[in-house]
């Protein structure tokens, strides 16, 4: 099993049943040395299945003051392609250790991500 860290839209009912095609169990952790930004999302099928036209997105601060709540889901590889199918462009998946010690596959902002400015 692959672990995930999710802070967003991952976590919704409707975006797991579309995707995974199940409803997933957490645990809650927090990821230590990001922040939540946001971005503007244009697929139609992640906007049909989310909701939500923007979306959070970790950027990378290394302060360790920063810490981002979220769920770990414990996921299948073919699961795990799913999540990388709906997850865009601006997001890019990498490994990160948790405050909970635990290492796990994340969505961070990627170089390219088109950051929306608060």
């Amino acid at each position: 099993m692959e672990a995930l860290f999710s802070y967003g839209t991952l976590q919704l009912s409707q975006v797991q049943l579309d995707n995974f095609g199940r409803l997933l169990d957490g645990e809650a952790d927090y990821l230590v040395g990001y922040r939540l930004g946001r971005v503007r999302i244009t697929d139609p099928e992640v906007l049909k299945s989310s909701g939500k036209a923007l979306h959070p997105i970790l950027i990378y601060t290394a302060n360790p003051d920063d810490q981002v709540a979220g769920s770990v889901f414990f996921i299948t590889q073919q699961e795990l392609a799913r999540a990388d199918s709906y997850e865009v462009a601006d997001y890019v998946r990498q490994e990160a250790k948790l405050k909970s010690g635990k290492t796990c596959w994340i969505y961070a902002a990627s170089d390219s991500a088109n950051l929306i400015e608060e």
